[in-house]
């Protein structure tokens, strides 16, 4: 993230108890390699932020009102895709096992002990160094890419030739995909689907949930936490938010 040092590790804090919240974050801020990247009070909060801002690792309370700490993990891990480290932070011993089943990188008794934090920080900063150093696979270039997409609108079927493609977003499970006239359901199931069979030097996923044709960007908005967001060149001029993991290929994208 821009600038941030290369071995910031950004954690987001999750607690149904706001004095619990502080005091964590009192704590971290004794360290200065940890930056806290959002708080949340509940586990839809939770995934909101898990999703917005995909942190390094969450401190993740058990027993919280509507979604647990355990749902939220799970809910995380059956979305198969990049998922933070989770250190449960909870004032009940009871739920270690199930915790260390969800593989849980720690698990910490409130009130919380400095040295016993200390210890799990510095497993935070080995795993997520190593993480660094670790190459993504390559993923084998497939030919040719698709120039043409299907676009369902009301009952009609319109083909379009992929560069109209401005973006394209899915939620609730339905991808959406928006060019200069038209806007409609694509019949992908899933945007990773969809651009695996797109050109990746001109659509780029700059979110889990939005895949853009980089030369449909019309302006770079700085954000919060210097991250940034994308106007896009359709008619509502949408902004798509970047993800921080996607920030340094932005940078050098454009040249920022």
């Amino acid at each position: 993230m821009l600038g941030r040092a290369t071995n910031t590790i950004t954690a987001i804090l999750v607690d149904d108890e706001p004095l619990a919240c502080d005091e964590l974050a009192y704590l971290l801020k004794a360290h200065e390699d940890f930056e806290i990247a959002g708080v949340a009070h509940n586990g839809i909060e939770a995934l909101r932020l898990i999703d917005d801002l995909e942190p390094d690792v969450v401190f993740l309370d058990v027993q919280m009102p509507g979604l647990g700490g355990m749902d939220v993990i799970r809910e995380v891990r059956e979305r198969k895709g990049p998922a933070p480290h989770f250190i449960l932070v909870t004032a009940f011993d009871q739920y270690a096992i199930e915790a260390f089943r969800l593989e849980a990188m720690d698990y910490l008794l409130k009130p919380v002990d400095t040295a016993r934090l200390e210890e799990s920080l510095e497993r935070a900063r080995r795993v997520v160094q190593e993480k660094s150093k670790t190459p993504p696979p390559e993923e084998p270039r497939r030919r040719p890419y698709r120039t043409k997409l299907l676009v369902k609108c009301g009952n009609r079927n319109f083909i379009i030739d992929a560069s109209e493609m401005i973006y394209a977003t899915i939620d609730d499970g339905l991808i959406t995909i928006v060019t200069s006239t038209l806007e409609g359901q694509s019949n992908y199931r899933t945007i990773e689907e969809l651009q695996s069979n797109l050109d990746p030097d001109t659509f780029w996923r700059v979110h889990r949930s939005y895949l853009v044709n980089i030369h449909r960007i019309k302006e770079v908005i700085p954000w919060f936490k210097s991250s940034y967001q994308l106007r896009m060149d359709d008619k509502k001029q949408t902004e798509v938010p970047v993800s921080r993991v996607q920030t340094k290929r932005l940078r050098a994208l454009l040249k920022l």
